[in-house]
């Protein structure tokens, strides 16, 4: 079906291919539709058009490509982990093309850091799982994935538990075991300077006495009573990342 929406502009435009790329429903060389089919689609000028497809290049996320047209560009952005479980939802897919997931490690231990313990609702000891993996696109590293859950959201899932990737969403795992909808918190982004082990898994050849800037984004996941997750997105530098 069509998609119109009266009064569309630029900025419809341009969110409806983003959401699109975001997604993984148009991957790296894909080819946009032309100008004229685009003017068809929304019922909007050439003109319009044209400053929608202005705003994507300026975002990195499309490239012209002559007589091809207006194509994905190749490794555009970097999804976070939380908008992987958006994309799991709607698509069923994990990782776009390209993507892969390395180092994942399961362990079982106690939490001190304080910005974990109050946003899981934990004292300074208690333990926890931590689940961390290494995201690559092409081979190559862009994120550190680190998700930490408390011990009442692993009693209902005990698979976050346990070694390996796991096979579902833990938010649908919990949902569909506890009857209770999985909230996703504010995701906010800072900052930092990258430790050791983040600056290794990421492949980053620095001397230990330097200091190298990365972003970080955190999200916390709630049900109606209590938080059930906290997940930490640390990014290589470089690397291009949406934020909602």
């Amino acid at each position: 079906m069509a998609y119109r929406a009266q009064g569309a502009g630029y900025a419809d435009v341009a969110e409806h291919y983003r959401a699109r790329i975001k997604a993984g429903e148009l991957t790296p060389g894909d080819v946009l539709p032309s100008v004229a089919e685009i003017r068809e689609q929304f019922d909007v000028a050439a003109k319009t058009v044209s400053r929608a497809l202005a705003v994507l290049k300026s975002e990195g996320l499309v490239t012209s490509r002559g007589a091809m047209g207006t194509v994905v560009a190749k490794n555009p952005i970097v999804i976070t982990g939380a908008d992987r479980l958006d994309r799991m939802a709607k698509g069923g897919e994990r990782y776009g093309p390209g993507e892969t997931s390395s180092g994942h490690k399961v362990m079982r231990r106690s939490v001190y850091d304080e910005e974990v313990c109050t946003a899981l609702d934990l004292e300074p000891g208690d333990e926890a799982v931590i689940r961390i993996r290494v995201f690559r696109q092409d081979d190559k590293p862009t994120s550190v994935g680190v998700s930490i859950y408390p011990p009442h959201t692993v009693n209902a899932v005990p698979e976050l538990g346990e070694d390996g990737r796991m096979v579902a969403q833990f938010d649908q795992l919990y949902q569909e075991r506890t009857g209770r909808a999985v909230v996703k918190g504010q995701r906010t982004a800072h900052a930092r300077q990258a430790s050791q082990d983040e600056l290794a898994a990421l492949e980053i050849d620095a001397p230990a006495y330097s200091a190298v800037s990365v972003m970080v984004t955190t999200v916390t996941f709630h049900d109606d009573e209590r938080p059930l997750g906290w997940w930490e997105d640390v990014y290589a530098p470089g690397t291009r990342v949406p934020l909602s």
